[in-house]
């Protein structure tokens, strides 16, 4: 059996065991992947697309195309010339299997594009437990109280403070001005950052 997917903005006519170069995909090599935008498998032919179909893949590697020259020449007065030259990143797959329905169960990772904005998308979404970590930071920052409203306190002399574990108008108040090395802390900020506090 036969299908007709689509990938890259390009259609391919595949059937189990072919060899296929297409545009890159965000997969590594070894991994298995589903085509969903199947057009046509045998003699079904979609509306755009044929619901439940799949064509599932194995990737082989990811590769380089050939060399293609971009070679511009102004003629006349001017007589510059520029040279450029591109090597496509693709994707080797092989087919392993043509589903004619019943694909949107199968578990398979989606083939999706390396360069694509869904692709994008899930490769953010895979690290969700390390972003867990910088949210539970940025309410602490939240909770932090803004010490540039002390009188000689800048953008520098605050992030110095917070670099020390000084976020707040209450543990800055706390600070003893003559045993505090980690910054040079001034009697009068700690005045103030009681008067906040």
């Amino acid at each position: 059996m036969f299908a007709v997917l689509k990938t890259g903005g390009k259609q391919y006519k595949v059937q189990a065991g072919d060899i296929l170069r297409v545009e890159k995909l965000a997969a590594e090599a070894g991994e298995t992947v589903q085509f969903n935008e199947i057009l046509m498998v045998g003699a079904t032919v979609g509306t755009p697309v044929v619901s439940g179909a799949g064509v599932q893949a194995e990737v082989i590697d990811q590769i380089k195309g050939e060399k293609v020259i971009h070679f511009v020449k102004r003629r006349r007065k001017h007589s510059s010339k520029r040279t450029k030259g591109h090597r496509q990143q693709l994707t080797l797959v092989k087919i392993t299997e043509v589903l004619e329905n019943g694909a949107d169960k199968s578990g398979v990772k989606a083939a999706i594009g390396a360069g694509s904005v869904s692709g994008v998308a899930v490769a953010a979404a895979k690290p969700a437990a390390k972003k867990a970590a910088p949210k539970a930071e940025a309410k602490a920052e939240a909770a932090a109280d803004d010490l540039t409203k002390i009188n000689g306190v800048g953008p520098a002399a605050a992030k110095k403070l917070a670099d020390a574990g000084i976020t707040t108008f209450a543990q800055l108040a706390a600070v003893d001005v003559d045993s505090f090395d980690a910054v040079k802390v001034k009697a009068d900020w700690v005045e103030q950052a009681k008067e906040l506090a």
